[in-house]
């Protein structure tokens, strides 16, 4: 099962998020900020970064243009909530820089299931 590198600053919604994603068989590391997440992905590499899009340190933006430079077979998948943008507006700038697939805050199980299917190349559901 590949293995995920879970980024988001919501404490909270991490730690579930992540049980989720281990309940569904994957490995998951997770990290609450973007220089974290390139700190573990050069110490324990993983094949898809689930990120949040608005975070301190560095934002998912920033970390999708920096995961395609630098480990450009990772598979991306971007969140969000919204924030100062409008959700929609941040999810399509995610895709334009490169994220395979994207999930509105709050998702549900399947809709992760189904992007994380996608992302990696299998038939959802």
């Amino acid at each position: 099962m590949p293995k995920i590198l879970l980024v988001d600053d919501n404490d909270i919604f991490r730690g579930a998020l992540g049980m989720t994603l281990e309940q569904m068989g994957y490995e998951v590391v997770q990290a609450d900020n973007g220089k974290t997440a390139l700190d573990l992905q050069r110490d324990q590499p993983a094949d898809v970064l689930l990120t949040d899009l608005i975070m301190p340190e560095k934002e998912g933006l920033e970390i999708i243009q920096e995961f395609r430079r630098r480990y450009p077979a990772v598979v991306t998948i971007a969140m969000s909530a919204g924030g100062r943008m409008h959700t929609r507006d941040l999810l399509k700038a995610a895709k334009q820089l490169g994220a395979s697939q994207t999930l509105a805050k709050p998702f549900t199980r399947d809709d992760l299931a189904g992007a994380l299917a996608i992302a990696l190349g299998q038939r959802p559901g």
